[in-house]
């Protein structure tokens, strides 16, 4: 019974849908049949008075019967409507009301193309969150405790320590030009070596003349046993060597040094090269060529020309 109460209501609801928008379509063509009989008319007593002839208007006996019968046929539609739709007010009572769905403003209003296929939305209602509930502060008794005895307690101060400085060691402490020295066995250098001592460092002094020709940055052999001879003090101390070379201030333009700037490096390298292939490492080795900034006597004189070409190795403590 419910089933077919359910399939009752919705052929309903088809055939309201069906005859208002049967309805709709004929109230839209009477529209356009009254403005095209008011056309018409005015198209006829124009032409009437031009023609200063009668207005005829028998011609159009026709279209008073079309309307007539267009507005018969729009009042029986009306009528099957509200006899469809009696049967079933008992069961849809609340669906459908015929009262508000036919009333003059209804049947009077003219909607736009296309708004019969639009369908409404329904209107969503928000209901408001219920407000929380306080909860009820309770008021608690506070005891406030009762003063402590106060009890004066001597406090220890420890006494400091004595700080001790830890004990040197020896690659902490650095040896003395002394004792740099005195590790060296120098008696076996000979009078072409000059030993020079500061306070920071110990070198030995070897003229330019004896290992190299004027002008040149070959070793030549007075210079090879020279160099014999400091190789085994050198190999004595595990310390850095620094090999500088030195010249006058006359200049020497050649192809191969324009200037003493080069002439003095290129000796300098010269001898560091014998040092290494003679089992010196590399790592304890510098070359450095100073030219004519470092003089050591005047350059005015050829005694303090001679002084001044030199090459220094230099122990860094």
């Amino acid at each position: 019974m419910n089933a077919f109460n359910g399939y009752a209501s919705a052929n309903v609801v088809t055939d309201h849908q069906h005859w208002l928008a049967r309805h709709r379509a004929l109230e839209i063509e009477l529209m356009q049949a009254r403005q095209s009989h008011r056309g018409l008319k005015r198209q006829t007593a124009a032409a009437a008075a031009i023609a200063n002839a009668p207005d005829d208007t028998g011609s159009d006996a026709w279209m008073m019967t079309y309307l007539d019968m267009m507005t018969l046929l729009l009042v029986v539609t009306m009528a099957l409507l509200a006899m469809a739709g009696r049967g079933h007010d008992h069961a849809h009572k609340d669906d459908f009301n015929l009262s508000q769905m036919f009333n003059a403003q209804e049947l009077t209003r003219l909607d736009p193309p296309g708004a019969l296929l639009l369908t409404p939305q329904a209107k969503t209602t928000v209901e408001p969150k219920p407000e929380p509930t306080p909860a009820p502060i309770i008021v608690a008794e506070v005891v406030a405790p009762e003063p402590a005895a106060s009890v004066a307690m001597p406090i220890e101060v420890p006494t400091p320590e004595p700080v001790t400085a830890p004990p040197a060691t020896a690659a902490s402490v650095k040896p003395s030009v002394d004792d740099l020295l005195n590790e060296l066995p120098l008696d076996k250098l000979g009078s072409d070596i000059e030993v020079v001592t500061s306070e920071s460092a110990v070198s030995f002094r070897i003229s330019s003349e004896i290992i190299f020709p004027s002008g040149q940055s070959d070793l030549n052999l007075g210079g090879l046993r020279v160099l014999q001879r400091l190789i085994p003090i050198l190999e004595s101390v595990p310390h850095k060597i620094i090999v500088a070379g030195h010249t006058d201030t006359q200049d020497i333009r050649s192809s191969r040094f324009p200037s003493n700037w080069e002439l003095s490096s290129a000796r300098a390298g010269s001898v560091v090269r014998y040092l290494q292939s003679n089992g010196i490492s590399s790592d304890r080795l510098t070359a450095v060529g100073y030219a004519d900034t470092r003089p050591l006597g005047d350059n005015a004189t050829t005694q303090g020309r001679a002084r001044n070409r030199r090459v220094e190795f230099i122990l860094e403590r």
